[in-house]
């Protein structure tokens, strides 16, 4: 098939590895070009598969998701990455998206949200759940009391309608719906 979207796993337990393989393999516009176990395998496979979509871990022994992230979103070869992890959503949400993540999805809800989640990443857009939005909207009311600049100003006009919306509750497919995504 041509188009498949090329996909790079980087996660330190090889049954969680060989689990998103598995799930991936029948999805027939995806393919998994590669695993890492640690962040710099990750970058050094990044340099040398260029996928698309690189499904990143937080935390991992040696360098940690979020630098491997900053690090790999500084090579400018257009690989978006989406964490994909157990760690709480409020203590790691600002970090990923300041790193260069282009979204979170939570381990517990892989199943059902991971595949959506590469498609949505894969096109340039962010993967957030409502309740990500409710806490980025938040931050930016409080900086924007404080007077600070917000890292929500970066977003495009896009980006913000689709935050405001996952805030409003509405799912992915359901947003991409209303803005004829």
């Amino acid at each position: 098939m041509e188009n498949l979207l090329r996909i790079l796993l980087v996660d330190d337990h090889g049954i969680l590895r060989a689990g998103l393989s598995a799930l991936l393999a029948l999805e027939p516009d995806m393919e998994v070009v590669g695993e890492a176990a640690t962040g710099e395998e990750g970058i050094e496979r990044v340099r040398a598969v260029r996928p698309d979509v690189v499904i990143m871990d937080i935390d991992m022994p040696g360098m940690g998701g979020l630098e491997a992230t900053r690090q790999i979103a500084a090579l400018e070869l257009g690989a978006k990455v989406l964490v994909l992890t157990s760690q709480a959503e409020t203590q790691y949400l600002l970090p990923v998206l300041d790193a260069g993540g282009s979204g979170y999805v939570e381990k517990t809800k892989a199943e059902d949200d991971l595949v959506a989640a590469i498609r949505i990443v894969a096109r340039g857009e962010v993967f957030l759940y409502p309740s990500a939005s409710k806490l980025l909207l938040r931050g930016y009311k409080a900086a924007e009391e404080k007077g600070e600049a917000s890292p929500l100003e970066e977003l495009s006009v896009r980006e913000r309608e689709v935050l405001a919306l996952a805030a409003e509750g509405y799912s992915s497919s359901e947003i991409g719906k209303k803005l004829f995504l």
